[in-house]
């Protein structure tokens, strides 16, 4: 059991029989009362996201949570193959518990975020940006930089991803995987 007053961002806490992860927290004193903490918490299985106030001196159920890097091997269907680079271990992990599964090729890194009470998946987290080679994309023309125009590409995984129109195909370009936009090119 943890206190109201000791939430940070990134802390796990088991409420009405879901896990939430602590995304923003302020703590709140006002002129007259007692003081508070005002937190939005994510759904972990759900991704909604949710406010709520607590007061200090509040029990909240803490969840102990263990992030350990994961090599993707392979997809069967809706089930992505994880292999633990400590124990060299097989875990299965669902599709939509994926984080930015669009740009994810065989051999990524990912982190694996799992509750250590019982030894589940929570969900994988992609790292922040990717850096992927365009496979198909319209020949850009030259002298068409005026305007901050988009074009579609394809990238090595599938993705498609709006790119400037000076890109072509077979080049390297970076791309963050919370939105799948374009961050730039790589030399």
């Amino acid at each position: 059991m943890m206190n109201a007053q000791d939430i940070k961002i990134g802390t796990c806490i088991r409420m009405d029989g879901k896990l939430y992860f602590c995304i923003d927290f302020l703590h709140v004193k006002p002129g007259k009362g007692n003081t508070f903490m005002r937190t939005k918490l994510k759904d972990v299985v759900d991704g909604y996201v949710l406010e709520r106030r607590f007061n200090i001196g509040e029990k909240l159920e803490d969840v102990r949570v263990e992030r350990r890097p994961y090599q993707y091997t392979y997809q069967d269907g809706e089930h992505y193959h994880f292999m633990n680079q400590e124990t060299f271990e097989d875990v299965i992990i669902d599709k939509d518990l994926i984080n930015g599964v669009a740009y994810m090729k065989e051999g990524q890194v990912v982190d694996v975020v799992s509750d250590t009470s019982t030894d589940t998946v929570l969900f994988a987290d992609m790292p922040a940006k990717v850096q992927l080679v365009v496979t198909y994309t319209e020949p850009g023309i030259k002298g068409d930089t005026a305007t901050n125009t988009l074009k579609p590409a394809t990238v090595e995984t599938g993705a498609e991803v709006r790119v400037p129109l000076f890109i072509n195909e077979g080049e390297t370009i970076e791309i963050s995987t919370t939105d799948g936009s374009y961050v730039g090119r790589v030399r």
